[in-house]
């Protein structure tokens, strides 16, 4: 018997590209071969979580001000079929991960959604992405 999963799997992380200098680099590389680090990509997270940490009283008073959802955020057909037939058009501010179904037409989401604010990533089709392409920031 087959099982099939319900949902897909959402990726955890979303790749980024980042330019250093040839001395920044070669210092990375010197921290891995010397052990503080496994990989490059180690000290990236590392780096990056601890300037979050930093700002971590800044960034939460943002939240709060941009009242963004934090964390994944999943916005299914029938959740927009409800928002369209009420009338009341949604307003997606993502602090994290937004991600629109499948199966939502960009007919639906463009009738359902008002505007989609994303900090992080944004999964959907390229067809709704691009219907909502006026109303991303």
């Amino acid at each position: 018997m087959a099982v099939h999963d319900l949902r897909p799997k959402v990726a955890d992380s979303e790749k980024i590209t980042v330019n250093l200098g040839f001395v920044d680099l070669g210092h990375v590389d010197l921290l891995v071969q010397d052990g503080f680090y496994a990989n490059r990509t180690d000290f990236i997270r590392t780096a990056i979580r601890n300037q979050i940490g930093q700002h971590a009283d800044t960034l939460r008073r943002a939240v709060t001000r941009r009242t963004l959802d934090l964390g994944l955020r999943h916005f299914g057909r029938v959740d927009l079929e409800a928002a369209r037939d009420s009338g009341a058009r949604l307003r997606i501010n993502v602090l994290g991960l937004a991600s629109i179904a499948a199966d939502v037409t960009p007919e639906l989401a463009r009738a359902a959604i008002e505007s989609v604010t994303v900090l992080g990533a944004l999964h959907a089709s390229p067809e709704v992405k691009a219907a909502l392409a006026d109303r991303t920031r």
